[in-house]
């Protein structure tokens, strides 16, 4: 009983086995039915996205996720982008924010 609940307090839940692989590609499925968002513009979503985040940041492509959840009512893109550091700004943004 005493293991049980170690096991449950310390399981490896986040571990990606062919289950958790299988849920998470079914949910991807049911999120794309749902929200009526084809590949092709879900692609082009994350380039811009993507594209306008790192004017400010520069990102780590190494860990960039982004992934479509659902519940009943709503969809939401979750974009995950490690960063590696906050861009310097340049002479004429520094210039415009004087004004």
């Amino acid at each position: 009983m005493l293991s049980e609940l170690f096991e449950k307090l310390f399981s490896r839940s986040n571990e990606q086995t062919s289950r958790n692989t299988a849920k998470d590609r079914l949910r991807l499925v049911i999120a794309h039915d749902r929200c009526d968002l084809t590949p092709e513009m879900l692609d082009s979503l994350q380039k811009e996205i993507l594209e306008v985040v790192s004017r400010y940041v520069e990102v780590d492509a190494e860990g960039l996720e982004f992934s479509l959840q659902s519940d009943r009512r709503t969809t939401a893109l979750t974009a995950n982008m490690p960063i590696r550091r906050i861009k310097p700004k340049s002479a004429e943004e520094q210039e415009d924010g004087k004004d």
